[in-house]
């Protein structure tokens, strides 16, 4: 199943690998896409600065296009996180079980020193 973030990460990758398609179609072939759709289109071959300031903000668009989508893709694949009573019951359950593991301390005194080893130093 899929989580929330996972479903928007798709739906962002889709969108912007879409969008990027049809704006690549428009500017390799601006005209078939307006053919099809009916509108007419002359290009007299003195466009030359349209088209050099075309390709730039293209590849400036397809770009950003492509950093939309690879966010959409880590969203995508990337898991999503415990819920936070899920954690804090396994932190209660470390607790537990520290407690119940630590030794019991003996209650015994600690043995007296040899004082004599220390004066003949």
């Amino acid at each position: 199943m899929v989580s929330k973030d996972q479903g928007i990460g798709g739906a962002i990758l889709g969108v912007c690998v879409i969008v990027a398609l049809v704006y690549a179609l428009l500017v390799i072939f601006p005209a078939q896409v307006y053919g099809i759709l009916g509108t007419v289109t002359s290009n007299t071959g003195n466009n030359i600065r349209l088209d050099a300031v075309l390709i730039l903000v293209s590849i400036a668009f397809i770009a950003i296009l492509a950093i939309g989508a690879w966010i959409g893709w880590t969203m995508a694949t990337t898991p999503p996180p415990k819920p936070i009573e899920e954690i804090t019951t396994e932190i209660e359950e470390k607790k537990e079980e520290q407690k119940v593991e630590e030794p019991v301390k003996s209650t015994e005194a600690p043995a007296p020193e040899d004082k004599s080893a220390k004066k003949k130093k």
